[in-house]
């Protein structure tokens, strides 16, 4: 009997590893709250995409927390990105939602970055992030050529969000006569401004259009005049993609360097420097929301787009993005709005 008793217990030795490998993702997250940060105010399609994984994704979450949604807007995102890198805890409690841009603006030297996008955990993509600038269907201008003699006024909020980048960049380099005036807190209030005839335009995704006006499109009442992407959206397919708009392969390649961050899109990451089990299971987490069909529902149901990616891979074209050459590098902060 004692023989079988030290038996048992050396096998309950050996085997004490595995068990505390399968077990510690569930018992560190069971009755814990995770929270998401979104890096802009809670409306537009941002406020869409990182509400719907909010409520979602603790489903998938080993030990099933529960899930709250916060904001922290400021320069367009980059103050979330900053807290999350420095302040946020590192023990996979805190998930966030910030611009696409932001390793763009790492790899360009923006003043207010102040982290490594290579280092942060990229948990994956809900979306790619297809924007484009756009007036009223009223006005004179008809096509972004029209914008190469006319000034056009651009409402936007903060320098990093791509309402202004993009447009910036491309009147940069390819002469578009765009004036864009910042302060407004998301894309409703600039789209009531373009309605108000405070400004000429606005520059957003397909996404949020589709959101907050659901007919715009579909009646015409908004004349498009780019759109901001590697590839053409399937309703847009008569709009110039900026890229097309470089008069060199030069100025081609500056534009579609900065349209990557249309690829990076609609994303979740998590701190740095963070347990590489959680780390995991967040991510497939993550991959399980993008096929829950209730979570799938409730996008179809506010007009949004869905086009997942896994984190892994997120995490490897953040990284190749990084690796950009630097002479390349020298030839888009020329033309990019640094802070």
């Amino acid at each position: 009997m004692r023989r079988l008793l030290l038996i048992a217990l050396a096998t309950v030795t050996l085997l004490s590893p595995t068990l505390a490998r399968a077990q510690p993702v569930a018992e560190f997250y069971r009755g814990k709250s995770v929270s998401l940060i979104l890096g802009y105010p809670g409306g537009g399609s941002n406020g869409i995409y990182a509400r719907a994984v909010a409520r979602y994704i603790g489903r998938y979450i080993p030990g099933h927390p529960n899930v709250i949604f916060k904001t922290m807007p400021g320069a367009g995102s980059l103050i979330a990105a900053n807290h999350l890198f420095h302040v946020a805890p590192k023990d996979g409690t805190v998930l966030g939602f910030i611009s696409a841009t932001i390793p763009l603006e790492e790899l360009l030297g923006v003043g207010s970055v102040k982290f490594k996008s290579s280092e942060f955990n990229w948990i994956g993509r809900v979306a790619p992030g297809v924007n484009m600038t756009f007036v009223m269907n009223t006005s004179p201008v008809k096509s972004i050529e029209d914008a190469y003699r006319r000034e056009l006024v651009l409402g936007a909020s903060g320098r990093s969000s791509t309402v202004f980048i993009y447009p910036a960049v491309l009147g940069n380099l390819v002469g578009a006569k765009f004036r864009i005036v910042m302060g407004y807190p998301g894309s409703s209030e600039a789209m009531l401004a373009m309605e108000r005839g405070e400004v000429d335009g606005h520059s957003t995704s397909v996404e949020i259009v589709r959101a907050l006006h659901p007919t715009w499109l579909s009646e015409k009442k908004i004349t498009i005049l780019v759109q901001y992407a590697l590839t053409r959206h399937p309703e847009l397919m008569n709009v110039p993609m900026s890229w097309e708009l470089g008069r060199t392969p030069e100025e081609q390649q500056i534009l579609k360097i900065v349209a990557s961050a249309t690829e990076v899109g609609k994303m979740i990451l998590a701190p740095p420097a963070m347990p590489a089990d959680r780390v995991r299971a967040l991510r497939r987490a993550f991959d399980l929301t993008m096929k829950d069909p209730e979570f799938i529902a409730e996008l179809k149901a506010n007009r949004v787009e869905i086009g997942a990616m896994v984190g892994e891979e997120l995490q490897k074209l953040v990284a190749e993005l990084g690796a950009t050459a630097p002479a390349i590098v020298e030839k888009v902060k020329a033309v990019y709005p640094l802070n």
